[in-house]
């Protein structure tokens, strides 16, 4: 077993990361690979095991707060590379990264290279004396590490070529984009609609930003003056609506009455896969639908399928509610069926609904990066309200399906 001393040992143990996440579809390019064999990760998650600490889907936790939320964490070596490729990032460059943790930070290094600059930037000063100490012990003495809070970017060390964010986050400051170079791409794990896609964005020619990239992820919330607090609406013990439209309405008492009614099941003899790429699909091609979450006792006792244990699309009105459900059927290339659950006195409407948009999904959008995500900030005028759109603080989400 390799110990922190035994330098072939970690070397091994960092070159194997790297083989799997090529493997996985992570790393693509060169670069990356080089900085992921470069930066020895151990050494930014101290306490950690060896092989634990190289595993490509382990994320240690650094702090929490006194009920137990994480605070911060080292992201995944996984997902730290699918970001990092999505960035493009290239020698010479200047980079922000908006939350630290100092590993990350030190890969962003060898990315822009001895030619480049990287500023990374913390509103917590555990986090950020944590970062300061870990990237001078691994010799990345010239990354500059700042505490602020990220909602105004850092003006100093601006234009940025590549700005990656690393916390989730419900919005995009003006900073952000007024920091970004012309030509300049942002990579942000940005919440939607109670799930959160990493999207690489690119300045459009209006002065917004238009995706090339995106995918499913789970990072710890953004804190300072850009945090946002989703609304948590219980249903009945266990089982929750997590919302963050506030142009959703919801009557919990109704939808409880309508959880203890015999549910209705309808199936849409389309295939179920890519169950993020269809998450995506069901809550920007409907405005009333939410994330429903249920525990597992609740699913135990019979209220709810096993979906929401995990959470899943919900379309809701008044007095009743749907949800997606899947089951096994061999003549489905994916050897599952989509179909839908519902319960309540409109469970039939709701369900031949929510049925017709699984089979759009299937027939049209069946693959990944279907989706278009364009960023409009104020002041410019705002798309209408409707199926897609999502209103945040600064700005607007518009979430198209071409």
């Amino acid at each position: 077993m390799a110990t922190d001393n035994d330098v072939e040992g970690v070397a091994a143990l960092r070159a194997s990361m790297v083989r799997e996440l090529r493997d996985q579809g992570a790393i693509q390019s060169e670069l990356v690979a080089a900085a992921f064999t470069a930066v020895p990760r151990h050494l930014f998650t101290p306490g950690e095991p060896l092989k634990v600490a190289y595993a490509t889907d382990n994320a240690p936790i650094v702090k929490r707060d006194d009920n137990g939320l994480t605070l911060s964490s080292v992201s995944a070596p996984h997902l730290q590379a699918t970001m990092l490729e999505a960035a493009e990032i290239k020698p010479g460059m200047r980079v922000c990264e908006v939350g630290s943790g100092g590993y990350n930070a030190a890969l962003l290094a060898e990315l822009v290279g001895d030619g480049g600059h990287v500023t990374t930037v913390d509103i917590d000063p555990d986090i950020v004396e944590r970062a300061r100490t870990l990237l001078n012990e691994a010799g990345y003495h010239h990354v500059n590490v700042l505490q602020a809070d990220a909602e105004e970017g850092v003006p100093n060390a601006a234009p940025f070529d590549r700005i990656i964010v690393t916390a989730g986050s419900w919005d995009i400051p003006p900073a952000w984009i007024d920091q970004l170079a012309h030509d300049g791409r942002i990579v942000v794990p940005l919440r939607l609609k109670g799930t959160t896609r990493w999207i690489a964005f690119d300045r459009d020619s209006e002065g917004g930003l238009v995706s090339r990239s995106y995918g499913l992820c789970v990072f710890v919330p953004f804190q300072g003056s850009g945090s946002h607090t989703e609304r948590n609406v219980t249903i009945d013990n266990g089982v929750v609506l997590r919302l963050d439209d506030e142009n959703l309405k919801e009557d919990a008492e109704a939808l409880r009455r309508a959880l203890h009614l015999p549910r209705i099941e309808r199936w849409s003899g389309a295939a179920f896969d890519m169950p993020d790429e269809l998450m995506l699909f069901l809550l920007t091609n409907d405005p009333n639908m939410a994330m429903l979450h249920a525990d597992q006792e609740a699913i135990d006792h019979g209220l709810l399928a096993r979906p929401p244990l995990k959470g899943v699309p919900a379309l809701i009105s008044g007095d009743s509610f749907a949800y997606r459900a899947a089951r096994p059927n061999d003549d489905m290339g994916s050897g599952y069926e989509s179909g839908v659950y519902a319960h309540g006195p409109s469970a039939e409407d709701l369900a031949a609904r929510y049925v017709e948009l699984l089979r759009q999904w299937a027939d049209k959008y069946h693959r990944r990066g279907a989706a278009s995500i364009q960023y409009i900030p104020k002041p410019a005028t705002p798309p209408a309200p409707s199926s897609g759109v999502i209103t945040k603080r600064h700005g607007t989400v518009v979430v198209t399906w071409p």
